[in-house]
Order: structure tokens, then sequence, then C-alpha cells
């Protein structure tokens, strides 16, 4: 239900100038019924000038009257034509000023690692301006040098699950566009959990083991016999290293003839 404007001031002025319940008052306004009652008792909103509800075209005193008589009925706010269609002003949220400081790093920790999204999505994620953003994606900003890139969700600037849906509808549009994405940027399109549950892709290794070994020919070499008695083998005697007869006469006996 839509809620009046000034609510604080018009619950002073309902409780200054009217018989209501605080339940009734309470509902009207969308305040909490005790916070009405401290109003009447003098200990919140001290000091607030009442607004009147109806000099504002909020209410009709004929419902005011109505809801006096019966405690059970609750006050409408009066239909309003000139706020048909009208939405909530868009633009940067707003950061705590303790948090401000670390605006800059999750602009480059945003720009580094999802280069997809716009300026206006990092605007709504972290709270800032688009020459904020356009300066350090450039890297023109005065304090470029001194930044580092830390993650929004972890200097709690935005939650994980707005970040998700940025990147998801940035990857809606990178798909409709036709643009092809590498293994990579896939990865960071789609949300934690979807990463992690991925499948890598086949890569060419850096090293292959066993290419010391590796030779072109198909049948091994046959090893060389070597026939050096040296080397081990078949023991020979001298005669037959020599390849003497055994059956010729002694050269020495013939000469002493």
């Amino acid at each position: 239900m839509n809620k009046p404007i000034m609510a604080k001031a018009t619950a002073v002025w309902l409780v200054d100038n009217t018989t209501l319940t605080f339940r009734q008052i309470a509902e009207f306004v969308g305040m909490h019924e005790l916070e009405v009652q401290g109003i009447a008792d003098g200990d919140v909103a001290q000091g607030v000038k009442g607004f009147d509800p109806v000099a504002n075209n909020q209410l009709d005193q004929a419902d005011i009257d109505k809801a006096e008589k019966n405690p059970l009925i609750n006050l409408k706010l009066k239909f309003n034509a000139a706020a048909v269609g009208e939405e909530k002003r868009r633009g940067p949220r707003y950061t705590p000023l303790s948090k401000r400081q670390d605006r800059p790093a999750s602009i480059l920790w945003l720009v580094k690692f999802h280069p997809e999204l716009t300026d206006g999505q990092i605007s709504k994620l972290v709270g800032t301006t688009k020459p904020t953003i356009q300066a350090i994606r450039e890297r023109t900003h005065w304090n470029i040098a001194n930044i580092q890139p830390i993650d929004p969700v972890a200097l709690g600037l935005c939650r994980q699950s707005e970040l998700d849906a940025a990147v998801q509808k940035a990857a809606a549009k990178r798909a409709r566009d036709g643009e092809v994405m590498t293994d990579d940027e896939r990865r960071k399109l789609v949300s934690t959990e979807q990463s992690l549950g991925m499948d890598t892709e086949p890569r060419i290794p850096t090293a292959i083991s066993g290419l010391e070994t590796f030779s072109l020919s198909d049948k091994e070499e046959p090893e060389e016999e070597d026939d050096d008695p040296r080397k081990g083998g078949d023991i020979v005697d001298a005669d037959s290293f020599f390849n003497l007869p055994s059956d010729q006469p002694d050269l020495d006996d013939e000469d002493d003839k």
C-alpha cells in the first residue's frame, strides 16, 4: 500500500487533531504502533511540525470521520492521478561514507574481470558515477597507480546474487548479438556455482613425458654381437686362437736332424 509523504509529520497531525487509534494512524503512515504512541507521549518526533493530509489532498475529512466512529476501519490514501506511472528515480545506490574509498578498487576489479559489463551496470552495483568508471577504464584516474582490484562482494558493496544477475544479463545480450565467447569469457559470464561445476576443456600440455625415448622406427635395431673374448662369450685356447694345425711335425725337431 502507498504511504503518504512526510509520514512522521502526518502522524503528528493526526495524533493532535483526530481521535483515531494508534493502530489506525500506524497503518496509514507505515509506522509502528508503539512509535505513534511515543508521538502522543511526547517522546518521539519532538519539534516536528504536523503536516495536514486533508489540506495536502492525501485524505478526505469524511474518511477521517468514518474511521473515528469505527476503530476497525483503516484509512486509505486518496487517489492522485498525477502520481500514476511515476517511478522511483533511478541512479547509483547509496554507499556509506566508510566504504566510499573502496569503490575505485571494486570498479577496477569489475573492469578487469568483467569487461562485458556496461558503465550503467557497474554504477548500479557499486554506487558510483559513469565519469569515475570511464576514468578507471582509461587509466586516467588521479590515484590509478595505487588502486588494486578487489571483489566488490568481498568489500560489501554488492551481493553475490546481484553480481551474478548482472553478468547473466550481459551473457544474454552477447548471445543475442551473436558474439563468440572464449572459454575464459564464458566462465566470467556465468554465476559462481555454474562456473565451479563446468568441465574443463582439453588443452595441449606444455610438456609431454616420454618424448626423450621417442623413435621414428617401428622395430628396434638388433644389437651387434661382440666377438671380443675379453668381453665374455666362449673361452678359446691358444691353439685355436692362432689357428695352428695339431698334426704338423714340430719345426724344432727337423732342424736338429
